[in-house]
């Protein structure tokens, strides 16, 4: 048997993670994709997405998903619409979470195509999605769920598939793959994406002893970004912004860093720590993946029951009552996504925040290169939105400690863990430099062989007489 792995995504940056597994045998031969991601951020990683596959989406198997964030699942779609009839493995939270997230990425790409076309900008004619709902309804049946620590023998006993937990937002996995060939067996690890270590919410990832083959992502392989007291610091920022007399506006991914942030304000306000104003969480996939976690009390540390409600507490559903927040004044919440400020109903509260001196952006993820919040992030005076040139008075904060990415101490933590180095070690999911960081560390510090980020598209033979 031959093994060979090419690299369709998360290739020097951060998105569009894919990974196309091939196991040749003399009579036949299995594909596995590893992740299938939509690319964001820049737009020249954007235009990857209406690139033809180099391979047909119709000879692969099966999909193996670590997580449902987009930049993971979000290609799906288009790849059953384009062919694919396999089976899509992934966990129980992740299933259910797919179908909260396929369904909004469809609507968003629908309403972007209906405004390119109202406002004649686009250079295609008409502009058209990249898929649609109907497209979405296509790939829900094809899902199937699995608990972790449980292992599925497929492809006639020629692979098996693990899912391990890996921390990072409700149902996210690590995932191992053992290759059993006629006379040897080997082992392929995908970290996916690592989430951070004592987070109140989610557990820990769990650690691998062996591997012959790793890819780890690399987020934040060249820096460190936990912080002490999270708790502390989020107080600190909530005080601060509401003393100015104004609104504290939260830039949260819905899945993950918005329940992480309804744990830490319930905590501190039954603790008398922040003032009692309204917290309003005006993100209806956010509320939907609030939802979820009743569901699934053992994917989480926080058990049964409605685990993230309290007093002063509003969700935001209706279209009208989000805009009606835009004209509320005075000391107050606003908990919205998306958390790069790319999309969603916090475009329309930073239209109207942004300019406002004594109100406060508060940016808890980590912020890609070309999305808006990176250019807040990096203090940029002014942001085009709505056409307009909108001023960037209010207060700017950034708290990386709150991302659910771990970071470089946390990512040499969880390889800490191998008892040997493995035989490969690709550094995926990671700008150039934070993936080069890491990779020279584990090469020259750790004594790890071969160890190197791959190029986009690049495919090598991992194993070949199985």
């Amino acid at each position: 048997m031959t093994v060979d792995l090419q690299f369709l995504g998360a290739a020097h940056c951060v998105t569009g993670s894919k990974y196309l597994l091939t196991l040749t045998t003399p009579a036949r031969y299995w594909r596995v994709l590893i992740d299938c991601g939509l690319f964001q951020g820049l737009k020249a990683l954007r235009l990857r997405n209406r690139d033809e596959l180099p391979f047909d989406p119709a000879t692969v198997d099966a999909v193996v998903l670590t997580h449902a964030h987009i930049d993971h699942s979000g290609y799906l779609p288009k790849l059953v619409r384009d062919g694919f009839r396999g089976r899509v493995f992934c966990t129980e939270p992740t299933a259910d979470l797919l179908s909260i997230m396929l369904l909004d990425s469809a609507k968003l790409q629908e309403e972007e195509a209906a405004y390119a076309n109202a406002k004649g900008y686009s250079r295609h004619h008409p502009a058209t999605p990249l898929y649609t709902h109907a497209d979405v309804q296509q790939v829900l049946p094809l899902l199937e769920s699995m608990s972790y620590e449980a292992p599925l023998s497929l492809f006639e006993g020629a692979l098996e598939l693990t899912f391990r937990q890996a921390g990072h937002i409700l149902g996210a996995a690590s995932v191992a793959l053992t290759v059993h060939g006629a006379t040897q067996h080997k082992q392929l690890v995908f970290s996916g994406d690592l989430g951070r270590y004592d987070n109140p919410v989610l557990f820990d990832p769990a650690t691998f002893t062996q591997a012959d083959v790793l890819l780890v992502e690399s987020t934040y392989g060249d820096r460190e970004t936990g912080i002490e007291n999270p708790e502390q610091e989020l107080a600190r920022v909530v005080n601060e912004a509401l003393a100015r007399g104004g609104t504290l506006l939260i830039a949260a991914f819905a899945v993950g860093r918005t329940q992480t942030l309804l744990y830490y304000l319930k905590k501190l306000r039954a603790e008398g720590r922040v003032p009692q104003v309204p917290v309003y969480v005006d993100s209806p996939m956010g509320i939907r993946v609030s939802d979820l976690y009743p569901r699934h009390p053992r994917a989480h540390r926080l058990g049964h029951g409605n685990v993230f409600d309290f007093p002063g507490l509003r969700f935001i559903t209706e279209a009208t009552e989000s805009k009606q927040l835009n004209s509320r004044s005075g000391p107050a919440i606003i908990i919205s996504a998306s958390g790069m400020c790319t999309g969603g109903r916090i475009i329309h509260h930073l239209f109207h925040r942004l300019p406002r001196p004594q109100d406060t952006l508060l940016l808890i993820g980590y912020q890609a290169e070309g999305t808006r919040g990176r250019r807040l992030q990096d203090g940029e005076t002014a942001i085009k939105m709505f056409g307009k040139m909108v001023p960037v008075r209010c207060a700017v904060v950034q708290l990386d400690g709150f991302s659910a990415h771990a970071d470089r101490k946390e990512l040499l933590r969880w390889l800490s863990s191998f008892e040997a180095a493995p035989k490969h070690t690709f550094i995926v999911h990671g700008e150039p430099v934070a993936a080069e960081a890491l990779a020279h560390t584990l090469r020259t510090e750790w004594g790890w062989p071969r160890v190197r980020v791959p190029e986009y598209l690049e495919k090598v033979t991992l194993f070949e007489g199985l």
